[in-house]
């Protein structure tokens, strides 16, 4: 592509490019957008599968302007547009990540070949759906198996459709979910939520939900689509007395028809190389040290942080990409301080 707008320069051999964006989904492309509008020179370290979980979506119906839009093609456009003012993206993966210090002026980071140095640096790596590792589930993602509910309970109007988990996250995914769907199925493999009391009382309040307790997914059946969910039922319990099936190794192995299932067990930030160069939480997702008018500064001078990666909330697109616009902004005002 060629660039149409350049507002930076790619800095020499052995000089330290203004910001390195480690990441490469919709909050990295458009940090990049306006650092380099911003006129710092900007490198994307884009990871040898970038693009993010968008790229394992189809349609995606609530980003603004682009309703109905295939979520691969979303993100490329999101790449071409940040590449359009002079960033550059490297595909590989960032192996190590250093701090300045008395004998390191700038930050290095390393990647399987090369070492970047930069004067800061945008943590955008964003966090990976904890999926169930069941058979049929990466066959049909994107095919009925989902992890928002947000994103795509409008394509499961009046159809029967499965949530997985006991969480908060599970509660607020089936109650999205019973605005569209004829009937949801609360599945999870204890027989007591860890969610809170309030949205527990939402959900056993809800008509259109039905827990299933005890119980977890075997397998998730269907050939281009989702058609039923294997269940495993532990024996013995009140919940495996109501179902038939066979019963193996102290559960009961049951099918259920269903149109789509929603998977709420967690999501894990994508923090590893980070930890104890800038505050964790207990989950592992970037700590935010609001300071000095920088919003998305962590608790490392210099490093400032956007989208999922700390976002354990919203975790949408559009709040990422909102997010990737702050901590550009952030970083050009930070630079321009430093001088």
């Amino acid at each position: 592509m060629t660039n149409v707008l350049t507002f930076t320069k790619t800095p020499n051999a052995g000089e330290p490019w203004d910001v390195a964006i480690i990441g490469s989904g919709p909050s990295a492309f458009t940090a990049a957008i306006y650092t380099s509008r911003g006129a710092l020179s900007t490198l994307i370290l884009g990871g040898d599968m970038w693009g993010g979980q968008l790229m394992l979506t189809t349609e995606v119906d609530n980003f603004p302007a682009h309703p109905g839009i295939m979520g691969p093609e979303l993100m490329t456009k999101m790449k071409d547009h940040a590449l359009l003012f002079g960033a550059k993206m490297i595909e590989k993966n960032v192996t190590s990540f250093e701090v300045p210090s008395i004998n390191n002026k700038y930050f290095k980071l390393t990647t399987a070949d090369d070492l970047y140095l930069a004067k800061s640096v945008i943590i955008a790596t964003g966090a990976d759906t904890s999926w169930l590792g069941v058979p049929g589930e990466d066959k049909l993602r994107g095919r009925g198996v989902s992890s928002c509910a947000p994103c795509d309970a409008p394509f499961f109007k009046d159809k029967k459709v499965a949530v997985v988990g006991g969480g908060d996250s599970a509660m607020e995914e089936a109650l999205v979910l019973t605005k569209y769907a004829s009937e949801v199925v609360l599945i999870h493999r204890r027989d007591s939520f860890r969610a809170s009391a309030a949205m527990q009382k939402r959900v056993f309040e809800n008509k259109k939900i039905q827990v299933l307790w005890d119980s977890s997914v075997a397998e998730i059946l269907g050939d281009e689509k989702v058609t039923g969910l294997k269940i495993k039922t532990t024996a013995g319990t009140k919940q495996a007395q109501k179902v038939k099936g066979e019963e193996k190794q102290g559960f009961v192995y049951w099918n259920m028809d269903i149109d789509g299932i929603f998977v709420a067990i967690g999501h894990t930030p994508s923090t590893k190389i980070f930890k104890d160069k800038v505050e964790l939480d207990t989950k592992g997702f970037i700590v935010k040290k609001s300071a000095d008018g920088f919003n998305t500064l962590t608790s490392q001078k210099g490093v400032f942080v956007a989208g999922d990666v700390h976002d354990y909330h919203y975790k949408q697109a559009i709040t990422a990409a909102g997010f990737g616009c702050m901590a550009g902004m952030d970083t050009v005002k930070y630079l321009a301080d430093q001088n």
